[in-house]
């Protein structure tokens, strides 16, 4: 149940921040839960397997490639998921770096597992 909560919760983010940065568009409600679920699929097995591949430029980064990364996860879901579009790779790095802030946001009005 908690899952799909934060799905919702992550899809209202997307809906959220698509109205506001002029290069992320979403043609509806269903295409944000959509684009959540592929998130969270990507971030469960592509986001560690990438990690794993630039972990020396990430701590020599000092962490801050994981931003990139971040953005990589926001483009192949661009990529994969029709009706939702992102216009470059610093929109994505920005929104990536916003959807994190809104999750940690919502996130936190669940509370605990």
């Amino acid at each position: 149940m908690n899952f799909i909560l934060r799905i919702l919760l992550t899809a209202v983010a997307v809906v959220i921040l698509a109205k506001f940065l002029p290069g992320v568009e979403v043609e509806g409600y269903l295409t944000a839960v959509i684009v959540a679920i592929v998130l969270a699929i990507l971030n469960l097995l592509v986001k560690p397997i990438l990690v794993i591949f630039t972990l020396p430029v990430t701590i020599l980064t000092l962490g801050l490639f994981l931003l990139v990364i971040n953005a990589i996860i926001i483009l192949l879901a661009d990529a994969f998921v029709s009706g939702f579009g992102v216009s470059g790779f610093f929109i994505a790095l920005l929104f990536s770096l916003l959807l994190s802030l809104f999750q940690s946001l919502l996130f936190s009005l669940l509370g605990k597992d």
